[in-house]
C-alpha cells in the first residue's frame, strides 16, 4: 500500500497523547477547581457515591491527563480513564443515544478508545524518561 507520509509510530503516539491530555485536562481542571460544585452536579445526575465518584473523575482526568501528557505510566493512566469514561457512558450518557449533540455517549466513547489504545501501545519514544533509540529499529514486542 502506498504511503504519502513516512511511517512514524512515535510521532503518532505523541499526537494522540497530546490530544487526549488536552481533552482530559480541559474537563478535569474545572472539576478540581470547584470540587463542591462537581459533587453537587454528580448528585443532580444521580451518580452513585457522588463525592467518591467525583474524586475518581478528577484523579483520572487531571492526574491521568498529566501522566499521559508526559508519557509516564500511560498504561495505568489509560486504564483509569477507561474506567472513568465507562462510568460516564453508563451513568450519564447512555440514555441519550450516541449523538454527542444530544448528550449521547459519542465523546466519552472516543476518549475511552484513545485511552485504551495508548494503554496498549505505550507512550512512544517522545516521552519523559524515554531514551531515544537513534539509528536502531525499534523492537515493538
Amino acid at each position: 500500500m502506498r504511503r504519502y507520509l513516512p511511517l512514524n509510530l512515535d510521532v503518532a503516539l505523541l499526537v494522540l497523547r497530546l490530544a487526549l491530555a488536552a481533552v482530559l485536562l480541559y474537563h478535569g481542571l474545572p472539576k478540581l477547581m470547584d470540587f463542591g460544585a462537581t459533587v453537587a452536579n454528580f448528585q443532580k445526575m444521580d451518580i452513585p457515591t457522588p463525592t467518591l465518584t467525583a474524586a475518581f473523575a478528577i484523579l483520572s482526568e487531571v492526574v491521568g491527563g498529566i501522566l499521559i501528557l508526559l508519557g509516564v505510566a500511560v498504561d495505568l493512566a489509560g486504564v483509569l480513564v477507561v474506567i472513568d469514561m465507562l462510568g460516564a457512558i453508563f451513568t450519564v450518557h447512555w440514555g441519550s443515544g450516541f449523538d454527542f449533540t444530544k448528550g449521547g455517549w459519542e465523546h466519552p466513547f472516543t476518549v475511552l478508545a484513545i485511552a485504551l489504545a495508548l494503554a496498549f501501545a505505550g507512550p512512544g519514544d517522545y516521552s519523559v524518561g524515554t531514551k531515544r533509540r537513534v539509528g536502531k529499529v525499534a523492537d515493538r514486542r
